[in-house]
């Protein structure tokens, strides 16, 4: 009998898998040419693109994490309140990342004092000085000092922000938040309830259930009486991103639970019988609603996180079972340094925006931005985003939040 280990690379590497794909996915709006089935599928369609499939990805591997990085927590000692603490800033911190990220869709380019790829570029560098992973002996003053001028730029950055078109200017808004603001919020409401359910099974498979029926009923218009409330208090995406995350906190405590009591058959029958069940319950509805991301319908929360156990499960068996983690080496740092990972694209961004603006073309011809010439230089690009983070990293230059 195949036993499962109790030490799970495969997370990181499936979150490092997970990042490059986003960098590639994100980076094929440079693209011409290129096959429909890698972009997102556009609201008014039933369908999936594999760009559709990677933010899902991500949430499901915030759920996964949950439990261990929270048990990881209290076995060093950590109360509660700490704990609490500790999960209320980190979700503020992505929250404020996500909030300065989607205000930059509507910068005007008129009215505001600094150009957008200036000020974009700022908003980045104060992200590292604010959340940068200090090293241990640094001076506290010091760190404190650095700190405190990430938080000055972005204060300023805001206070200058301007947006919208000419004569419908407006300050910055939450909008909807941006991709670092609905994983926030996703992790904010997720490892909550992790962390008061005090591990019991129970209560969280009946939040996971709980979070796919709010998304079913809203696109049934059953909760309309609900609507005078939505602008105050809501769960984002009605219920369908906090369904992704908590799918993952499900799978995840299934893991452990059966691993510690050496249940290794049944471990893996319940966690495909679920992936089964979620592939099932996502083609049920799917004639309701279609399949769409950017509508977050049932069926795509479903579908996604079936594809999500999937690939866990074969992950584990082949990371954690066959000891093959030396196969995603180089993608490694994508998984360690996340964030980091994520964010250095806007510093390289928004210097080909400066080189634009002094009438430079930094850029690569046509020729190589479309079609499979195309495909590959967004797969080259998002391995040398990870190559840069890998080498960030040595130099204990990282984000952590």
């Amino acid at each position: 009998m195949i036993q499962l280990p109790k030490r799970l690379a495969s997370i990181d590497i499936f979150r490092a898998l997970t990042m490059f794909l986003m960098i590639f996915v994100n980076d094929l709006g440079t693209l011409r040419g290129i096959p429909g089935w890698l972009e997102h599928t556009k609201a008014a369609e039933d369908g999936m693109g594999l760009a559709d499939s990677v933010f899902p990805a991500f949430l499901f591997i915030v759920g996964l994490s949950i439990p261990f990085a929270i048990r990881g927590r209290q076995a060093k000692g950590a109360s509660r309140n700490s704990t609490l603490i500790h999960i209320l800033l980190r979700s503020f911190a992505l929250l404020v990342m996500g909030v300065y990220h989607v205000n930059m869709e509507s910068y005007s380019r008129t009215a505001a004092l600094l150009p957008r790829p200036f000020w974009e570029l700022l908003i980045t560098l104060a992200f590292f000085l604010v959340w940068m992973d200090y090293p241990a002996e640094m001076a506290k003053r010091k760190k404190q000092t650095l700190q405190a001028i990430g938080v000055v730029v972005l204060a300023i950055m805001a206070v200058i922000f301007k947006g919208g078109a000419p004569g419908k200017e407006h300050w910055m808004s939450t909008s909807w938040y941006g991709i670092l603001g609905l994983i926030g919020w996703a992790y904010l409401i997720c490892a909550l309830i992790y962390l008061f359910s005090k591990d019991r099974l129970s209560i969280l498979v009946g939040s996971l259930i709980f979070f796919e029926l709010l998304n079913i009923a809203s696109k049934a218009h059953l909760i309309g009486f609900l609507d005078p409330i939505r602008e105050y208090l809501w769960i984002n995406s009605d219920g369908a991103l906090p369904s992704l995350t908590m799918g993952g906190v499900v799978v995840s405590v299934i893991y452990r639970q059966l691993v510690e009591k050496q249940k290794y058959a049944q471990c893996w029958a319940i966690l495909i019988g679920l992936a089964i069940a979620m592939f099932a319950w996502g083609f049920v509805l799917r004639p309701y609603w279609g399949i769409s991301k950017i509508r977050a319908t049932p069926s795509w929360v479903m579908i996604c996180t079936g594809i999500s156990i999937v690939v866990f499960l074969l992950l584990i068996w082949l990371v954690d079972i066959k000891g093959k983690g030396n196969w995603f080496s180089i993608i490694k740092p994508a998984g360690t340094s996340t964030l980091t990972c994520y964010l250095l694209p806007y510093i390289h961004y928004s210097i080909l925006g400066m080189f634009t603006l002094m009438h430079v073309n930094p850029g690569l011809p046509l020729a190589v931005r479309t079609g499979g010439i195309g495909i590959v230089k967004s797969l080259l690009y998002a391995l040398a985003i990870i190559m840069i983070t890998g080498l960030l990293e040595k130099k204990k230059i990282r984000l952590k939040i």
